[in-house]
């Protein structure tokens, strides 16, 4: 097994790649998985070391048609797989009926722009920010942990910018009390390194004490350098989907999420081996494959170079690692 010094270690800290395949990935795929299916990738995920997931939404089926088997894929799981999943909510009723099959990780969202809320979930944000405390309250009766997940939080498709005091205001707004973490989206892809620097250096120095997670999508090809950017600011979650797979079905404009194969790539988290990193190409591979979609990820095409010498480059006579070299306990999140 491959070991190796991280080249980012004194900034990287204890941030964790969180995958988001299987809800934002799969929004706009037209195509629904089976709830099999889903779950062998969550165990999959989980046993190449990928620390945290997002396993699906509990958006409206007649409106995002591949996330109708989420409470299924939930209930397949076990305690100690769902310690590692989130699911996204947009009401206290989404809460109520996920942790009701056995979710305990909740990413609550909510748009910075009235616009965006209204066409992602049909109500204002202030609405949205009205029934953020009982969601919280059903959270906490299992003993789970809520996000403040803000949607649009750098441009919006109908506004255009969304002023940082915008978000701020969220941020700060007492009905967010007892979240845990704050989800920052840049949910089009058209944020630059320095605006997702700022905002999260202000969020960390103006706002209440709670962990700070990065969503990015790479549609104007940055979603690697905001990525670090974020961590570099103290951002210590990052969302990725395998392949550069995924968009909002409801924000014109936007494409794939950053691959979490390039963040991973890119950081080199302490649990990341080559022979891990190679099945998650190959994972990868496979879905966008029988998803009929193309794969995005810089890095998992230089996986596959001739460039043998390089010791990321997957050898040309092995698809996938072998199941040794993969296996072994899996890290839990730091």
């Amino acid at each position: 097994m491959n070991h190796h010094v991280n080249p980012l270690a004194s900034t990287l800290g204890n941030t964790i790649l969180r995958d988001v395949t299987l809800r934002d990935g799969l929004q706009l795929t037209g195509k629904l998985l089976p709830t099999e299916q889903k779950v062998d990738t969550v165990r999959e995920l989980l046993r190449l070391g990928v620390p945290a997931i997002e396993l699906g939404s509990m958006a409206r089926p007649d409106l995002v048609p591949t996330m109708a088997n989420t409470l299924e894929v939930v209930q397949a799981l076990t305690a100690e797989e769902l310690d590692k999943c989130w699911i996204w909510v947009a009401t206290p009723g989404h809460v109520a009926k996920a942790a009701a099959a056995g979710a305990r990780n909740f990413q609550y969202c909510l748009s910075a722009s009235d616009s965006h809320n209204k066409a992602n979930i049909g109500r204002s944000t202030d609405e949205s920010l009205a029934a953020l405390p009982e969601a919280v309250k059903y959270a906490k009766a299992v003993d789970g942990q809520i996000q403040l997940c803000i949607a649009t939080s750098f441009t919006c498709p109908f506004e255009g910018m969304v002023p940082e005091e915008r978000v701020l205001s969220i941020a700060n707004d007492p009905r967010a009390e007892g979240t845990t973490d704050i989800v920052l989206c840049d949910t089009l892809g058209q944020a630059i390194p320095a605006q997702v620097s700022g905002l999260i250096s202000r969020i960390r120095q103006e706002s209440p004490s709670r962990r700070i997670v990065y969503h990015g999508h790479d549609t104007w090809g940055l979603g690697v350098a905001n990525t670090l950017a974020a961590i570099q600011s103290g951002a210590t979650m990052v969302d990725g989907a395998l392949g550069g797979l995924g968009g909002c079905p409801f924000a014109p404009g936007a494409s794939g999420n950053t691959s979490s194969e390039d963040i991973l790539f890119a950081t080199r988290p302490e649990w990341l081996t080559t022979e891990r990193f190679a099945g998650l190409v190959g994972l990868s591979e496979k879905l966008l494959a029988e998803l009929g979609e193309p794969n995005r990820s810089k890095s998992a095409q230089g996986a596959r170079s001739k460039a043998a010498a390089f010791e990321w480059v997957i050898p040309s006579d092995a698809s996938t690692p072998s199941n040794d070299a993969a296996c072994g306990t899996v890290p839990t999140a730091p």
